[in-house]
Formats: C-alpha cells, structure tokens, sequence
C-alpha cells in the first residue's frame, strides 16, 4: 500500500492511500481519518460512501466530517465510487462508467473484470483496514451521500451484523422505479429484475435493518423525482422500521446540505458505535 499523504487534522491525521485491489483488478484510492485515540488502542469506523462522478476526495474535502469524528473517536473511511484508470470501461455519460459504480458487482462486459465495487467494500478494503490500522472491526457504521446513500443502505440491510448503524443524505431509493438505477442495471447486470437485490426500498421491505436508520433529504432537492423517497418512506412504515426520515427545509443535494446535517449524523452514529 502507497502512501500519498497525511496530514495532521484535528488532532488525529487524515491519510490518503493507494493500493492494488484483487477485486477491481485495478489500483484503488481512499481517505483515512484516523483521530488522535487510535494511539490509545482500536477505535470504531464510519463509512462513507459517495455519489456519482464523485472520488474519495469529495466528502473527505467537503463535508466536514472530521472535526466531529474527532470529537467522538471515530475514524471515517472515505472509499472510490468505482474503479479507475487505464484499461477500466467508461461511458460518455456521467452516470455509467466511472464515477458511477453503484457499489455492485457488474455482470456484464464491458464492466465485469474491473465493477466489483460490493466484493470491493464488503469483503476487501475491510481486510485492509482491520489489518493495516487500528480500526475495531466490531464497531463499524456507514453512511452516504445519492448514490453512496443507495450503497449505504443495500449493504447494511444485506450483511446483518456488519453495521450497528446506518444513515443516507439523499439516497436513491428505489432504482428498480427510476432512471438513476434501470439504467445502471440494465448495463451492470443485464436486467432490472436482477437489481431488486439493490433496492433499498424492496431489501427494507422484505427484511429491513437490525439497528437505528437515519435518511436526511431536502425539500429542495434537486434529483426529488429519481430518488423516490416516498418508497423507502412506505417501506421503514410497514416494516415498523427503528429510524427517522427527515424532511430539511429548503436545501438540496449539494454538499451544503451534507456539510449541514453530517453533525447530527455523526453523533447518531457515535451513540450506537460506542454503545
């Protein structure tokens, strides 16, 4: 593993790093928070997962996160959104290809040898961590922002026990039904059908998550339409799922939005890491 820079951030260091990755077959990039307790010993982990056309240095550089992690002693995990470089499949537009993973595992060519981003994230880049820093794998949380909320909520409905919490700023909830997730499951995985197994809304329905949920959106979204709110809605109220769906007054999907809410979400997610 390459380090390409770390720098000293409130109190505790925020670490960029490079590695090659058996599940992309391609190098990999991501940013590492670690706050000033991991010289103490292992401290939990949030994910966070970010949208389309986005890379690790969005929210890394954007939202804020670090001076809250710090405050509780939580490292942030900030991973690529797909593979990249020379050799990867790409697509003119913005929402396929690169940039555009969808944290799946694609089935299809072009996308096959290179879009693993579920193996990447479920199975991989844990092992990196749990093995090259000092991260409690038992305490571990996600998040995530659009298309990083999709992957945020699919992979914490579908590895039970995994996560002791899991929050979205804005997430696609119900691809199966939009155009930001037939699209992409078309390509992927050859049909929508065989995306149901990423749909927030459907696993939320059928089986839902063992610990608290937190979605923030605002009313002023931008992408209200394809990210089908109203579905996860109806699904955390049938479920009788524990968690709060919020409506924030007036703001959108840019990362004001996020930087203004990913407080409130830190602390969420301290109370159950550190219970």
């Amino acid at each position: 593993m390459e380090t390409l820079s770390e720098n000293r951030c409130f109190g505790g260091v925020q670490g960029v790093y490079r590695h090659r990755s058996d599940a992309c077959s391609c190098d990999m990039t991501f940013g590492l928070f670690l706050p000033e307790e991991t010289g103490d010993g292992p401290v939990p982990l949030l994910w966070y997962l970010s949208g389309l056309t986005c890379t690790h240095e969005n929210a890394m550089t954007k939202a804020g996160a670090q001076a809250w992690a710090a405050d509780h002693g939580i490292a942030l995990c900030f991973p690529d959104t797909s593979p990249r470089g020379e050799g990867v499949a790409d697509d003119p537009e913005y929402d396929m290809g690169q940039g555009a993973g969808f944290y799946l595992n694609a089935t299809q060519k072009p996308w096959t040898p290179h879009f693993r981003m579920w193996d990447y994230l479920a199975e991989e880049l844990p092992t990196i961590l749990d093995n090259g820093f000092a991260i409690d794998p038992d305490r571990q949380a996600i998040t995530g922002h659009s298309m990083g909320g999709h992957g945020a909520l699919t992979l914490a409905m579908s590895l039970p026990g995994r996560f002791r919490s899991v929050s979205a700023f804005s997430p696609i909830c119900n691809p199966t039904d939009s155009d930001w997730g037939r699209k992409q499951f078309e390509g992927y995985l050859g049909s929508v059908e065989a995306g149901r197994a990423h749909d927030a809304s459907l696993l939320m329905r059928e089986s839902g998550f063992d610990g608290p949920v937190l979605v923030d959106v605002g009313t002023r979204d931008d992408f209200w339409d394809l990210l089908r709110m109203d579905t996860l809605a109806d699904a955390m109220t049938a479920r009788r799922q524990q968690g709060q769906l919020r409506l924030q007054e007036g703001y959108d999907h840019s990362y004001f939005f996020v930087s203004s809410f990913i407080a409130d979400h830190l602390a969420f997610h301290a109370e159950a890491l550190w219970a």
